[in-house]
């Protein structure tokens, strides 16, 4: 139990990590890339008497950003935010872990069970030569020569036999 619920933890941690990436654009991946644009201009003028031809070179540094390729289906885009799809992950794991919860969750049993538990136990110990002093609901106590216990069953319906001391 334990260890499904530090699993399911640790999922919705990754979950809330990731998603909080997306979300602050640390994930995304842009590229910047300067690329030289070279423009050359040709002029020529004519005059009644004299032909003058001018080359006029001016070179220019433009930035463009090229956005890092991505592959997308045409149909996979979503509207939904990312921090729905977080919250969404959330609620999943804390739902599951209420339902794992709720059914290994042991409630007590019922008292003619605990007593059936009590007989059980204590025609075990009577078997091996020990014998019954007091017997209330809940608890025996059993004695063999200077030797004494108590045999007991919790609401759990646990078995306990333990030792005391001989008044």
């Amino acid at each position: 139990m334990r260890k499904l619920i530090g699993f399911a933890t640790l999922f919705a941690a990754g979950l809330v990590v990731a998603g909080g990436l997306a979300a602050s654009g640390v994930a995304d991946v842009t590229t910047t890339e300067t690329v030289p644009v070279t423009t050359t201009v040709e002029q020529t003028t004519t005059e009644p008497a004299s032909t003058v031809v001018s080359t006029l070179e001016q070179t220019t540094t433009e930035k463009k950003l090229i956005p890092a390729k991505t592959t997308t289906s045409a149909g996979s885009e979503s509207s939904t935010p990312t921090w729905v799809w977080i919250v969404l992950g959330v609620l999943a794991a804390a739902v599951v872990g209420l339902v794992v919860a709720l059914f290994t969750r042991r409630g007590g049993i019922s008292a003619e069970e605990r007593q059936r538990r009590l007989d059980s136990a204590v025609s075990t110990w009577s078997a091996q030569g020990w014998a019954i002093v007091n017997q209330t609901t809940g608890s025996a106590t059993m004695s063999r020569g200077s030797d004494v216990m108590v045999v007991s069953v919790d609401d759990k319906g646990q078995v306990d036999a333990r030792s005391v001391a001989r008044p």
